[in-house]
């Protein structure tokens, strides 16, 4: 089969483009900026890459085109594949289609968390000889890659809420039919295609209705907007987890959750591990719950614990020197950017913290959480704000007595200003850095200007 793709370089759909690869087919692909790391990949693949979008990149003898979710109705591309009548669907219906039919899926939604948990639950089932397929919304640095096949019916995949296509306007979890389910936590977000949370938890009781009675779905009891999902129908088996009152239960041992105890079934498990922060204590025991309905045992996954190696931008330690340490993190919603924060100061104690934030997802820059991230960002000692043209409301309203946010428009003007606040600190320094974007490379300039003092 030959297939071409449009949009190609994004992280879902350029795993598309590797599972297609493996299943045998031929695959062409375009996108407005093909650049490294996944333009790279791609070409050693084999993948032909086009930059821009022109209908003469469709190749003639294309059997379907794959029509990635960030691309609308004028698009030059896909008029040519609709005044022309090809066959088209979305990178979500042909996952469903061509790779996950017939499969053991594990599924993990919710508005936080997706990327750690599946990544943590990918590695569960590979370090104890189960070889999962898998499709993540980032690279496992244990695995190095972000998709991959497998050799077994186990999928693992990052279930997203976000739209599936310019002509299908559900979310891309409807397609993937999990047998296994995580649901991490459910707030209000992706303003840009959403109303209101009502319309989000819609989606997700859709998605409930496609797990079988058999299957398991497992829960953060401590989400209120998720307790309002399952009581719309549930019709699987359903297990608990983050609570007092949970199947799954913990305690933490030591204050940043890198230690903690772990209870199931009457038994007490306890858990070291080298990630911190109670988000992640949460993320890990959803994704032991989720291999224990495959068969793994507890003790099992938390052996297998001790060797997981996080995720690419997930508060990566990309400089460690001089008692200076910066992370790369993808925190962009108010909760993610407090979980994360507080974490890092439950880790660091009286250190000092630089919170970089770019407000660069689309709820970000409408400024719809904006009543909620002066309190989000509390736990910094200093945030720097990047508020370009994009950004339509004034960072400055948040300023407070309580909190030291300052907004740039130029990233070297902020860059200088990280610099300055590392000098005039006596003692140690922590830089977060927080966007889901490429952030003008800021983080490779403040490591090289870091390298070089």
């Amino acid at each position: 089969m030959n297939i071409h793709i449009i949009g190609i370089c994004g992280t879902f759909m350029g795993g598309v483009a590797r599972l297609a690869k493996d299943l045998g087919m031929t695959v062409t692909g375009s996108d407005a900026n093909t650049y490294p790391p996944m333009s790279t990949q791609l070409e050693a693949l084999g993948v032909e890459l086009f930059e821009g979008y022109s209908a003469i990149n469709i190749p003639e003898n294309v059997d379907v085109v794959i029509v990635g979710n960030t691309i609308s109705r004028g698009n030059p591309e896909l008029e040519a594949v609709l005044d022309q009548g090809l066959a088209y669907t979305s990178g979500a219906q042909w996952l469903g289609e061509h790779v996950l039919q017939g499969r053991w899926v594990l599924a993990v939604a919710g508005t936080h968390g997706k990327t750690t948990t599946s990544s943590l639950l990918a590695w569960l089932l590979e370090d104890n000889d189960l070889s999962p397929g898998y499709l993540i919304g980032g690279v496992p640095e244990n695995f190095g890659e972000s998709a991959r096949l497998g050799t077994t019916p186990f999928f693992v995949i990052e279930a997203d809420e976000y739209d599936t296509a310019f002509c299908d306007k559900r979310s891309k979890f409807v397609h993937y039919r999990p047998r296994t389910l995580v649901l991490n936590n459910l707030e209000f977000d992706h303003a840009d295609i959403f109303a209101d949370l009502k319309a989000i938890q819609t989606q997700f009781n859709h998605l409930l209705k496609t797990v079988p009675q058999h299957g398991q779905v497992i829960y953060n009891q401590n989400s209120g907007a998720l307790d309002e999902v399952l009581d719309m129908g549930c019709w699987s088996e359903l297990k608990s987890f983050n609570s007092n009152e949970s199947d799954w239960k913990v305690s933490k041992i030591k204050n940043d959750a890198s230690h903690f105890l772990l209870s199931h079934a009457d038994q007490e498990y306890e858990v070291r591990w080298h990630l911190f922060g109670d988000h992640n204590m949460a993320n890990a025991v959803a994704a032991i719950a989720a291999a224990h309905h495959v068969g793994i045992p507890v003790a099992n996954s938390i052996e297998s614990l001790r060797a997981f190696k996080s995720v690419k931008r997930r508060m990566e330690l990309i400089f460690d020197q001089d008692d200076i340490r910066v992370f790369d993190d993808f925190a962009h919603h108010p909760t993610a950017i407090s979980e994360t924060l507080g974490g890092l100061r439950r880790s660091v104690g009286n250190e000092q913290i630089i919170a970089i934030l770019e407000p660069r997802s689309n709820t970000m820059k409408q400024g719809v959480h904006k009543h909620l991230l002066a309190d989000a960002l509390q736990q910094a000692d200093h945030t720097l704000v990047y508020a370009d043209s994009n950004v339509k409301w004034d960072i400055n309203e948040l300023q407070s007595d309580e909190n030291s946010i300052q907004a740039y428009d130029q990233t070297e003007a902020l860059l200088d200003q990280i610099i300055f606040l590392i000098d005039q600190h006596q003692g140690s320094s922590n830089v977060l850095i927080m966007s889901n974007g490429g952030f003008e490379n800021l983080y490779q300039r403040l490591t090289h200007r870091l390298e070089s003092t």
